[in-house]
């Protein structure tokens, strides 16, 4: 827990301490402002609610950050191996990092931003804002999706196994999902909007799964969607018109999205496309001071960003925000 004296204005708080926010703390460090990193759950917090068994898309080198080296055991590491990597990088740079403490927050007053937090308020000359996408998942707004069965999010597939499931998506989410449900005995239908498996799934998993629908063993409705979710059934409307399947468990992978009320409440504009409103350049926000980092910056469009083509952006923010200010210390 990093502790500060109550009038001391800190040149920078960091709010999300994924791999991004995380990347713009060493860059701090390295040109040698003060600063602090918040983050509401735990390290990478998103990362850790992965799949327990999820492997990345990307291969080690690609998601490494501060120039310290990521091997992993196999060519696509694995969220374990990615936990030990980012406590690893967290404590070579000694970096500044408060977890369980949520920002509720952000006033600023003569460019000087107060930050209310649940445990403390802090006071910073710039803000950077990392908070990704992944604690808000995109809701499909049908009847029953409040019933305890329905998941938006998927840890292990264990608890499920011989049960009647349906996985909701034809993204790299609920691709894996499916496969690991089939797997383990789990009877696997999904219901996929569009009219085949996407273009875009993981090179190594799209013949899988398209070949456990091509022998019946993971049923699939195409062109389809749920338009209700009972206690022990759920309607779909296929192109055959309306039937109802048994159903135990739902899994909703129908993406995920920023936190759209926290960047409203802290004056964040959001454009017509549901994109927050940033210099693409400068990555600065419509608040002068104000900065987005990361993921967030894609809006809903949650393909646009990753950790790999994300990480450049600390360096950018953070030269800018050392030359704002060395440029208001000489006046």
């Amino acid at each position: 827990m990093y502790d500060m004296n109550k009038e001391k204005i800190l040149d920078l708080i960091i709010i999300g301490a994924g791999p991004i926010g995380l990347a713009c703390g060493i860059e701090a460090s390295g040109n040698s402002l003060e600063y602090l990193i918040i983050e509401k759950g735990c390290l990478v917090n998103s990362i850790f609610h992965y799949p327990t068994n999820m492997t990345f898309f990307s291969t080690s080198d690609k998601i490494e950050i501060g120039g310290i080296p990521f091997v992993s055991h196999g060519i696509k590491p694995t969220r374990r191996e990615a936990l030990e990597y980012y406590r690893r990088v967290c404590d070579s740079y000694k970096l500044n990092v408060n977890t369980y403490e949520i920002v509720s927050g952000i006033i600023k007053s003569k460019n000087i931003f107060k930050v209310t937090t649940d445990k403390r308020v802090y006071r910073a000359r710039k803000i950077i804002v990392a908070t990704g996408y992944y604690d808000n998942p995109n809701l499909i707004g049908v009847p029953g999706e409040n019933l305890s069965k329905v998941k938006h999010y998927f840890d292990e597939p264990h608890p499920y196994a011989y049960h009647n499931t349906a996985v909701v998506g034809a993204g790299n989410s609920a691709i894996d999902v499916a496969l690991e449900l089939f797997r383990i005995g789990a009877d696997v239908t999904m219901i996929i909007r569009e009219p085949e498996i996407k273009s875009s799934i993981k090179y190594w998993v799209k013949p899988d799964i398209e070949n456990r629908i091509k022998e019946g063993s993971i049923k699939a409705f195409f062109n389809s969607e749920i338009i209700e979710i009972k206690k022990s059934k759920i309607k779909i409307k296929t192109p055959s018109g309306i039937i109802e399947l048994k159903n135990d468990f739902v899994f909703l992978m129908t993406g995920y999205h920023p936190d759209f009320k926290f960047l409203k409440k802290i004056k964040i504009g959001i454009d017509k496309n549901n994109v927050p409103v940033y210099d693409r350049k400068t990555f600065e926000s419509n608040i002068k001071g104000v900065y987005l980092a990361g993921v967030i910056c894609g809006g809903k469009n949650t393909d646009k960003f990753f950790i790999e083509n994300s990480i450049g952006h600390s360096k950018t923010i953070v030269k800018q925000i050392v030359s704002q200010l060395k440029d208001h210390s000489s006046l």
